[in-house]
């Protein structure tokens, strides 16, 4: 492969593929560290949205005369939206670039936001709720966009970070959505039943901002957008049918679709029930509830991107292997966190139960998405967006089995929720990349497996010949990090290609 005498110039140091080797958080350097704060940013106000409603619940439920199964339908319609929504987002971000992806998602659900203040029954409090959880598919092309914009050896942080900062937004909202209430209803002074209303005005203007953001300010690939670099020959234009494909037959996304519906659907079923829950059961103010609830999500600014630096540092020494371990690890501690939080019974000790649930939950999701990358070169968006909806759908399924009705009291739920994630972790051990390894054994054949055999088995040997896989070839040499710091010893030195410097 040839590269142009005549590179880009860009503030963070790069790999042969222009992806930063570096992540500065403070910067806002173009195009590299700019998409992570569009991204995180944008995926922050679905969060905020989706989630406006679960703090105002004991208000909105005296106004619209919702019974507890009105609530849970509600809550489940909130997050099954995004379940095919992220697969599509997936393939769309793989087709059309994250950015296009993620603005129309935005301003496609938007409105329904803005038309939260005309719910006037429980059927429209669910369609609206369903409506406004499809944002939540903005995971997928964030995911997508710091896995197109950072090298291998910190993209697990880039990931993490996006992830964990908006996801933060599921708990910003349960401060933030009590506190616009209380001003419009004593400053204004509109009623209750009218001041909820107005105040889901407020995240809608956030999501529609951030959208136009995007589009204004934010770049695919460090070398350009999707359509100029496919219109100068630069990156062939994929089909759907082969994108598709190539992801759906990669078993390691259809485990990792399951296990991340009981580290991210747990996360988002918590966030659901945990306001009512403390409200309820401890009979505090709607306020207090709020706050309390929103310990669970505001972790995510410091548990999400811990998993996502966890993952980059057991890469460095352990590599691929060193990643799945870890995560398998903190979510099974998350399952038993989660079995103790439903069994305690005093104040105190349910708070300090879930900020380490939550921390080893969301730092699980972070973990997740420091593999994600690394399964799939062609197919990224169809394996993220498979793996996001698993964690939809995961929500889905949780709330339907303990926290629809009243069959189970929501301490039981959440104990057999616990028990849930520890049985649905153990699939990890199945996956095995035949370049480095599983949880459970080695490379195939240290001699055989490498990264270049697994990424170029994508392409066809008619592609090969026109060029098509050459993005292929270059994430095959800077994904060999993964090895470890051991088996990189052991391999021949044929195998490693020089560095090229940009």
């Amino acid at each position: 492969m040839e590269f142009q005498s005549e590179s880009p110039k860009f503030a963070l140091t790069v790999d042969s593929d222009h992806k930063a080797t570096e992540f500065k958080i403070f910067s806002i350097a173009k195009p590299h560290m700019r998409a992570f704060h569009l991204a995180w940013f944008s995926y922050f106000s679905c969060f905020l949205t989706t989630f406006a409603a679960a703090p105002l619940l004991p208000v909105i439920r005296d106004n619209l005369n919702l019974t507890t199964t009105d609530i849970g339908n509600a809550g489940i319609a909130s997050v099954s939206g995004a379940v095919f929504a992220r697969i599509a987002m997936g393939t769309l971000s793989d087709l059309f670039g994250p950015r296009l992806a993620s603005a129309s998602l935005l301003l496609l659900t938007a409105p329904a936001v803005f038309l939260f203040s005309m719910a006037s029954s429980p059927i429209s409090f669910l369609l609206l709720r369903f409506c406004v959880g499809i944002s939540l598919a903005n995971f997928v092309p964030t995911m997508f966009w710091m896995s197109s914009m950072f090298s291998p050896p910190v993209v697990g942080t880039a990931n993490g970070f996006a992830g964990g900062w908006g996801n933060f937004g599921g708990g910003a909202t349960q401060l933030i959505m009590p506190l616009v209430f209380g001003l419009i209803q004593h400053n204004v002074g509109a009623a209750k039943f009218t001041a909820w209303r107005i105040a889901f005005q407020i995240p809608a203007v956030f999501q529609v901002l951030s959208a136009f953001a995007i589009l204004l300010f934010g770049q695919d690939m460090p070398d350009g957008n999707f359509h100029r670099l496919e219109k100068s020959g630069d990156k062939p234009k994929d089909k759907f049918s082969t994108v598709f494909w190539h992801g759906v037959k990669n078993y390691r996304g259809w485990i990792l679709a399951l296990t991340y519906g009981y580290c991210f659907g747990v996360e988002l079923t918590v966030d659901n029930i945990i306001a009512e829950y403390f409200y309820d059961r401890f009979n505090l103010k709607l306020h207090t509830a709020g706050i309390i609830a929103a310990t669970f999500g505001l972790a995510n600014i410091v548990s999400r991107p811990t998993g996502g630096v966890l993952s980059d540092l057991m890469a460095r020494r352990f590599g691929m292997r060193g990643r799945l371990w870890t995560l398998w690890v903190l979510q099974t501690l998350g399952g038993v966190f989660c079995v103790i939080l439903g069994r305690v019974g005093s104040l105190k000790a349910s708070i300090g139960v879930m900020v380490l649930f939550s921390l080893c939950c969301q730092s699980a999701c972070g973990l997740t998405y420091g593999v994600v990358p690394f399964v799939s070169r062609r197919s990224l968006g169809v394996i993220s967006g498979m793996t996001g909806g698993g964690g939809s759908l995961g929500a889905v399924l949780t709330q339907l089995i303990f926290f629809k009705g009243t069959k189970y009291s929501k301490e039981t739920g959440i104990t057999l929720m616990g028990v849930m994630i520890m049985c649905c972790t153990l699939p990890m051990t199945l996956i095995h990349f035949p370049q480095w390894g599983g949880m459970l054994s080695g490379p195939s054949s240290i001699n055989t497996a490498t990264e270049e055999e697994y990424y170029m088995s994508e392409w066809t040997s008619v592609e090969k010949e026109k060029g098509f896989h050459c993005a292929s070839v270059k994430f095959a040499e800077n994904s060999r990090s993964e090895r470890g710091k051991s088996d990189s010893l052991t391999r021949t030195s044929d195998e490693v290609s020089p560095t090229v410097h940009v």
